[in-house]
């Protein structure tokens, strides 16, 4: 009777662990805030503003005009966070995070042209972005405005 209850009890045991472990991801709050870009070409002002929904807006100014826009929110689907982006393609683009820390994150879009993964972090007081290909990169260094 002994070796059955100990035999099921390693059963149950080694079941436990193979299963997947979930880790819930907490939303980055580091992004909140209104952030100009330090590193633009000349004439260019770009801002990423982030609010505490984590809803947000990014876009360059040349010579005072709008030049570029989009919009950009973190959201869960499926107890997975998600960087969506809307405004630049016809329909939105979702990158899903596939590492974070504290004051970091990473995500991909593989089927997506450009970029195909963006990674957010937060270094001193300068948030960067670096958003990527294989063979291309863009580097973005901000600065917390407000």
């Amino acid at each position: 009777m002994f070796i059955k209850k100990y035999i099921a009890l390693i059963f149950i045991a080694l079941s436990f662990s193979c299963s997947k472990n979930t880790i819930k991801s907490q939303k980055p709050l580091f992004l909140v805030g209104n952030w100009q870009r330090v590193n633009d070409k000349p004439n260019e002002k770009t801002f990423e503003v982030w609010k505490n929904n984590l809803t947000g807006i990014g876009y360059t100014l040349s010579e005072n005009k709008k030049i570029f826009e989009e919009d950009l929110r973190i959201i869960t689907i499926k107890d997975t966070l998600y960087l969506e982006v809307t405004g630049v393609n016809q329909t939105a683009t979702l990158f899903q995070f596939t590492s974070q820390t504290d004051s970091s994150f990473v995500c991909e879009n593989p089927k997506n042209e450009f970029p195909k993964k963006i990674k957010y972090w937060l270094e001193k007081d300068t948030l960067r972005a670096l958003v990527s290909s294989k063979d291309f990169s863009i580097d973005f260094n901000f600065v917390l405005i407000q």
